[in-house]
């Protein structure tokens, strides 16, 4: 196995860097840490208010959705690279009634 050791890595051109191959894991080692990713953890389930109507998720929030009544949206958040929204079939009716995910608000 090679090793490699630079202070950056950068693009030749283009705005993509890739690192690895299509289906390849990239890892980080054992108390490594990685930053510009947007928010990292978990979100913050919203059991207050279960969703039955089309509404604009907030990045750091899961919302329970119930489409028993019918189909509706989910706006995701608009211009927020990085963000994290978690949704759950709160009733398992998404296969009669579709959510449908929208991206960018």
């Amino acid at each position: 196995m090679s090793k490699i050791e630079v202070d950056a890595i950068d693009k030749q051109s283009g705005s993509t860097l890739t690192l690895g191959g299509s289906g390849t894991a990239v890892t980080l080692a054992s108390g490594a840490t990685q930053s510009g990713f947007g928010r990292t953890g978990t979100v913050d389930w919203q059991t207050g208010s279960i969703k039955t109507s089309t509404f604009t998720a907030v990045s750091g929030e899961g919302y329970f959705c119930n489409t028993t009544s019918g189909a509706f949206t989910v706006n995701l958040p608009a211009g927020s690279a990085g963000a994290i929204v978690a949704i759950s079939d709160y009733t398992r009716t998404f296969g009669s009634n579709k959510l449908t995910i929208t991206p960018n608000g």
